[in-house]
């Protein structure tokens, strides 16, 4: 008779437990369903294990989310003492190309200036410095060594061969992709502290933090003062009003000290740009409620 009531409040405990899941997933599809897009998304509760994936394993244009993997390549360098971030890099004029996102650039016009690794990836992972980036792809090598490292964390559907500057170029940007289930898995490991060292984990965990970009995307649908580190990419649109891509990847730290990842990706979209911002907001909403429930 015991073992039949544990049995019973066991399935009466997954059921609530499925039935929730199944709100969320039901809410999620309500905010994406009658969309001009193709929405991919992935959730795990870090601590509990709790998933969730709507598209998770459909490749999708990362954009400029894809400076997150970058910086793991670069800061696993700094990790085997073959960089540092104090370190000075000399930043030529014809590095600071025209015609991109570059705080970089508005800062240094003229370039030929010595800036620190840690700059320069502050630059590149907190504020989405496109020059930025390629320099520091240029740093480790090339793409190949990035591709080569994030497949070495056990992730295998990620595919990087364009840098900023290439993808200037319409078809190139949807060259590099990755999945949000892939995507999760590496924010995961990262936050574990299995792909750099204790104090690089925390550098560009808090450099993510930082960013100054889509503040009206995922961290527009959470409670003010929440902590969220996050890398976002976007493209622009062509003549048909086409966006490749919009996207926001991060982790959430919950009032109960437990975290979230949340990966959303959406490509080929014909909303307004606005419009797209709040469907990344009303879903990491839903997200935020279901967990701080």
């Amino acid at each position: 008779m015991a073992k039949l009531s544990i049995l019973l409040i066991s399935f009466l405990t997954f059921q609530a437990f499925s039935q929730t899941t199944s709100d969320l997933r039901k809410e999620l599809n309500q905010i994406i369903g009658n969309k001009n897009a193709t929405v991919g998304i992935s959730i795990k509760s870090i601590e509990d294990n709790d998933t969730l994936s709507i598209n998770g394993h459909l490749k999708m244009p990362m954009m400029s989310v894809f400076k997150f993997h970058i910086a793991l390549a670069v800061l696993h360098k700094v990790d085997e003492g073959k960089l540092n971030l104090a370190q000075e890099i000399f930043i030529k004029k014809k590095d600071l190309k025209e015609d991109t996102w570059s705080p970089m650039k508005v800062d240094y016009p003229e370039g030929n200036v010595n800036l620190t690794l840690d700059k320069i990836l502050r630059y590149t992972v907190s504020h989405s410095d496109n020059n930025g980036c390629d320099i520091l792809i240029n740093l480790v090598g090339c793409t190949k060594y990035i591709q080569k490292f994030i497949n070495e964390q056990g992730i295998k559907d990620f595919v990087i061969k364009m840098n900023e500057d290439q993808m200037k170029t319409w078809k190139n940007l949807y060259v590099n992709t990755t999945t949000p289930i892939a995507t999760t898995e590496l924010l995961e490991k990262f936050f574990k502290g299995e792909v750099l060292k204790e104090e690089t984990t925390k550098y560009l965990y808090q450099i993510m933090v930082e960013t100054s970009r889509g503040l009206t995307w995922m961290k527009a649908g959470l409670p003010e003062g929440t902590e969220l580190a996050h890398r976002t990419g976007i493209s622009g649109t062509n003549d048909n009003n086409l966006r490749v891509a919009m996207n926001d990847i991060g982790i959430v730290k919950l009032p109960n000290g437990k975290h979230f990842i949340l990966s959303v990706y959406l490509k080929d979209i014909t909303e307004k740009r606005e419009d797209t911002e709040k469907i990344i907001a009303d879903i990491a909403k839903a997200v935020w409620n279901y967990f701080n429930n």
